[in-house]
């Protein structure tokens, strides 16, 4: 079963390495030295459109015309543009900001005529009609504003010609290439895509690794059946090769679990069997066991009945075959998720093996755990990461809120420690039911585990003071006593 335990180092994984990797809008490359004037030229001009399109949306580039700004801060459809703070994100755009331009000053007296005519726009007006206010529509809607609204102001066509600079070309170059960033966002919308799947691939094939254990022990049993035949056609067999004990591998457990029609279905329909692929980690694994006084006390038995049986296959499964390095090595071979999923799965295969000894009948087709518990388990990941990606900036937001205290020092901020605790923050504003300690305490534990040393301890003091926040302002409604 695929529980939210699992789920959760999911999301905290492909979050990290979706959040580390991604890039909202791909920024343009300066030319080399060795490019045409006008290539350089629009390339200036292409960052200052940028940035013109950052302080139309109210964030702070440059206070050269403060009632202007004043007056598209106080615009509620353009303030907090979600194009302009993810744009502004990027690190060579945050540097033009901060180190302050001068060429965006080229487009300072036209900064209010722009706001005045953008206001009075058909663009602005279906925007201002838009219920739904995401990052897409937002660079949809800055598009259409750049190309059919302010490049047609004639004070924003002055303030262009009026550059020493300036040529058509260099114009034309800029305008396309800004067109390009802002349509860029949907390559970035297609990573997001991607993450998603791979979330539902990671978690799909977690399912796949606990049938496969369930099947390494068929293919045990199978592989020490060949290696008994075999014995009996060598050149010069023992009596012993000719008349082995057989008790290992007419294991009822065994006979029972290949005979269980979820597994058999399974099998049919997925790639589980170890046995096919890595036929030398198999026999590794065999050798393993047969050396195991576990195996040699089963064998010296005079009788077993199908608890003993049963009962084998748990304590090998448990003090063999799960930790196992040959097992590591050939999980990892098959999947790059299964050697971290192995120890949840491996919980979930002793379960199923002691189910089969409890069974009121020999042999009985036990039910296997399910993919999921239910369908809230199986809409819980994506839910949880989908909400932390929308929202990653605004609980950024809370966690800086406290991390520079007395008590924490900003230099320990590891990231994966910020996108523990963006995924934390998630879960606790988006599913109601889950008391505050069970989500505190999993993501803690997922801190020390992925984390440094003292991240479990970080994680803790900092998601508290998050959480007395988040409820003194009534954001977090439920209790945290739960």
């Amino acid at each position: 079963m695929i529980n939210r335990v699992l789920i959760r180092m999911k999301v905290v994984q492909l979050l990290y390495s979706y959040l580390l990797t991604r890039s909202e809008f791909n920024i343009e490359s300066a030319p080399d030295s060795e490019s045409s004037r006008d290539r350089q030229n629009a390339y200036a001009l292409y960052l200052d459109l940028l940035l013109l399109l950052i302080e139309l949306s109210g964030q702070k580039v440059q206070d050269k015309n403060p009632e202007a700004v004043a007056r598209i801060r106080a615009d509620k459809w353009l303030k907090d543009s979600p194009m302009a703070r993810n744009l502004s994100a990027d690190p060579r755009i945050r540097e033009l900001i901060l180190k302050g331009r001068n060429n965006v000053d080229d487009f300072n007296v036209a900064l209010g005529p722009i706001y005045d005519t953008l206001i009075g726009s058909a663009v602005y007006q279906r925007h201002a009609k838009n219920r739904e206010r995401s990052l897409a529509t937002d660079v949809e809607f800055w598009n259409d504003a750049l190309i059919n609204v302010v490049s047609r102001v004639p004070e924003f066509t002055e303030a262009v010609r009026g550059r020493q600079e300036y040529s058509r070309s260099s114009l034309d170059m800029a305008m396309e290439m800004v067109c390009r960033t802002l349509n860029s966002y949907n390559d970035s919308h297609s990573h997001l895509a991607e993450a998603r799947n791979d979330l539902e691939r990671s978690l799909l094939q977690a399912h796949d690794l606990y049938m496969s254990l369930l099947q390494l022990t068929i293919d045990l049993t199978d592989l020490q059946d060949e290696r008994l035949e075999a014995a009996k056609h060598k050149y010069l067999p023992t009596q012993q090769d000719l008349t082995p004990d057989t008790k290992f591998v007419d294991n009822r457990f065994v006979k029972a679990l290949l005979e269980n029609e979820t597994l058999t279905e399974y099998r049919e329909a997925h790639d589980i069997s170890m046995l096919e692929d890595n036929e030398i980690a198999v026999g590794s694994l065999l050798d393993e066991i047969l050396a195991s006084d576990i195996y040699k006390e089963y064998m010296a038995k005079p009788v077993t009945d199908y608890k003993d049986d049963c009962e084998l296959w748990k304590v090998l499964m448990k003090n063999v075959i799960l930790p196992s390095d040959t097992l590591a090595e050939a999980l990892e071979a098959k999947s790059v998720f299964w050697n971290d999923d192995l120890e949840i799965m491996g919980t979930f295969v002793l379960k199923t093996l002691k189910q089969y000894a409890s069974s009121a009948k020999e042999g009985a087709d036990v039910v296997l755990q399910p993919k999921y518990k239910d369908r809230e388990d199986s809409e819980f990941g994506a839910k949880l990461f989908l909400n932390a990606v929308d929202n990653r900036e605004k609980y950024r937001g809370y966690i800086d809120r406290f991390v520079n205290s007395n008590q924490w020092d900003s230099d320990r901020l590891a990231f994966m420690d910020i996108v523990i605790m963006i995924t934390a923050i998630a879960e606790l504003l988006t599913f109601d039911a889950i008391p505050v300690p069970v989500t505190i305490n999993e993501y803690i534990e997922i801190a020390n585990s992925y984390s440094t040393s003292r991240s479990g301890h970080f994680v803790n003091g900092v998601m508290s003071s998050i959480i007395n926040y988040l409820k003194s302002e009534g954001i977090l409604l439920k209790n945290i006593q739960k």
